[in-house]
């Protein structure tokens, strides 16, 4: 069913952005699979493979014998031609016939889900289009396939309300186990198993996922739970996220460990957790079509530095799909780093994180990560937001 309806999509993009060709073209896929194969093929492919979708809405594929029938089966095709020698015969006489004023192949300087083939293979495709007089026709695919990424479908957006649902539940089984003594390393076991007791894949490397860091002086961010143990006065956050039917959820959510005789958090800390549920409300109601990822992260950063934080040393949030980190569109500063990203215009369909962070001296660090998803007005959470701190008794 993805396969069917991103490829409708796709024809769609075509005829917005007036591109009469888009090629995606791999070979031995499991070793350099470009990003948007899962929308185009149910499973990986060996030989040279060449996808291709033109604007007069016509869907051709050319694979090896071997995967012909794989790609046949998903109907999305109006022909699927497999070879055994070599694919130049097959693709020069199809471009030949199909003749595109502009042939759209998947790279990219600024944006790495655009970026997919690689320089050997556009090396092979500009020679091959060279021999037929079309080498001068290539474009780069980044429009077409940051919009195909990123306007999600209704299919990609259940299953990603599904595995917020998951990481959500996982969230409130831990916040039972969590009390003082307890490290991180155990504290991130628990949550890896409950992953899989439900039959659910990490949203990123396990090693990271979930990370967990309590108290003060942690690494703070992308880094494997540690033997430090929970103390009381410590504030604990973790970023957890699982992938169902390949897609992802991304979220954080901060705990407070309560010392004897505390019944609720110290005003530093309540102080800190409030400026972050302030932040990502303002940034939330920042959000809707037209909007650029500029104007929103600094919403946001305006309203930490104001209470009297140090800026975070980060864009606001980032757009989440098939990967935890992935789309163009970013909701950050205008940073070197970035590149573009923070100018792109924000567009319905696209679903971003928001997640400012502040540090509370000796206690930790405090931060919160929710998902929305962007509507014809603006934007709606797709996950629960924290509002409150969770708190852990002695």
């Amino acid at each position: 069913m993805l396969i069917k309806e991103k490829i409708a999509q796709a024809k769609e993009l075509l005829k917005e952005f007036n591109t009469d060709c888009w090629i995606t073209f791999v070979r031995e896929s499991q070793i350099n699979g470009d990003p948007m194969l899962p929308f185009l093929a149910p499973a990986d492919l060996t030989w040279h493979s060449a996808f291709i979708l033109a604007k007069n809405g016509s869907a051709r594929a050319i694979v090896g014998k071997y995967d012909q029938k794989m790609v046949e089966e998903t109907g999305a095709y109006d022909e699927v031609t497999g070879f055994v020698e070599g694919i130049k015969k097959p693709f020069q006489e199809y471009m030949k016939s199909l003749n595109p004023k502009q042939i759209a192949l998947n790279y990219s300087i600024g944006s790495e889900i655009c970026d997919g083939i690689t320089h050997g293979m556009f090396l092979t495709m500009q020679e091959m289009l060279r021999e037929i007089g079309m080498d001068d026709r290539i474009v780069s695919a980044e429009r077409l396939v940051s919009a195909l990424r990123e306007r999600k479908s209704p299919t990609e957006l259940a299953a990603m309300r599904e595995a917020i649902r998951h990481t959500e539940e996982i969230f409130e089984l831990v916040g039972a186990f969590i009390q003082p003594g307890k490290s991180e390393k155990q504290i991130a076991a628990f949550m890896k198993d409950e992953v899989r007791k439900r039959g659910l894949e990490f949203a990123w490397e396990p090693q990271v996922c979930p990370a967990v860091f309590t108290g003060p002086d942690t690494a703070e961010a992308h880094y494997a739970p540690t033997d430090k143990k929970v103390q009381p006065g410590h504030v604990l956050n973790m970023d957890f996220g699982v992938r169902v039917n390949g897609y992802c959820s991304d979220m954080q959510r901060t705990f407070y460990v309560l010392e004897k005789g505390e019944t609720q958090a110290p005003p530093e800390v309540q102080k800190g957790f409030d400026t972050i549920v302030r932040a990502i409300e303002e940034a939330r109601k920042a959000i809707r079509p037209g909007a650029i990822g500029l104007d929103v992260d600094a919403v946001a950063r305006k309203i930490i530095v104001e209470a009297g934080y140090e800026e975070f040393p980060h864009g606001l949030g980032h757009q989440v799909g098939r990967f935890s980190h992935d789309g163009t569109a970013l909701l950050g500063p205008a940073w070197e780093k970035y590149a573009e990203k923070p100018f792109r215009k924000i567009e319905e369909n696209m679903v971003f994180t928001i997640e400012p962070r502040l540090t509370v001296a000796g206690r930790g660090v405090v931060t919160i990560e929710e998902m929305v998803v962007v509507t014809s007005d603006g934007a709606e959470f797709l996950s629960h937001p924290q509002k409150e701190l969770l708190l852990i008794r002695s």
